[in-house]
């Protein structure tokens, strides 16, 4: 991941009703959540939340799919794994001593 890939994901993240829906994607990942039932667990308009969920598109962090009449909302979990791994590789700098507790953390939650 470049750094300026790295930085459109964690902007499109920083806003609370986004990282509140982009988490809520992540869980019900691979079915993923029609954009009503985002827009219902966010309790905002619809209009108000598009504009959240624009944004995340736009950082390719959520795959929209149309399955019949409606659109589907999917986590991109590519990208958060290498926005993961960007983050990770370069703030450990190579030094493992620095990521093992990371990597022990994140093992528990398979």
């Amino acid at each position: 991941m470049q750094t300026s890939s790295a930085l459109e994901s964690l902007a499109a993240l920083s806003h609370p009703t986004r990282l509140d829906a982009f988490r809520r994607l992540v869980r019900h990942e691979p079915e993923g959540l029609s954009t009503g039932q985002l827009v219902e667990a966010s309790g905002l308009s619809q209009s108000t939340f598009s504009s959240h969920l624009a944004i995340l598109v736009a950082a390719d962090l959520v795959v929209p799919e149309k399955r019949g009449r409606q659109m589907i909302q999917r986590a991109n979990i590519e990208v958060l794994r290498n926005l993961m791994l960007f983050l990770a590789k370069d703030c450990c700098g190579g030094r493992a001593d620095l990521c093992a507790p990371l990597v022990a953390e994140l093992a528990e939650c398979c």
